[in-house]
């Protein structure tokens, strides 16, 4: 490792993005101390929930399509929503 990173208490998360922004991890970390396969059992995940209003006959075709793959009817409607914004990059 090449220095010690102080991270300083926040007042607000605008003043912390500005702090994480000016960060060059180059500085603090060499490849060669990174551990691969990390897990980091507290992250949570950055999701927001929306309301959106389907046809019943599409809610319905989705939710059949979800049993049949033995998933959350939820999960596949992100994973679509996920595929059509790989699909038009």
């Amino acid at each position: 490792m090449k220095k010690e990173l102080k991270i300083p208490k926040f007042e607000n998360e605008d003043e912390e993005a500005k702090f994480w922004d000016k960060v060059d991890f180059g500085e603090y970390f060499d490849e060669k101390d990174i551990q691969r396969g990390v897990v980091f059992p507290n992250l949570e995940l950055s999701t927001e929930k929306v309301t959106i209003r389907f046809p019943k006959n599409v809610l319905l075709n989705v939710k059949k399509k979800a049993r049949k793959a033995n998933i959350p009817y939820q999960r596949l409607i992100k994973e679509y929503v996920r595929q059509g914004l790989t699909r038009d990059e």
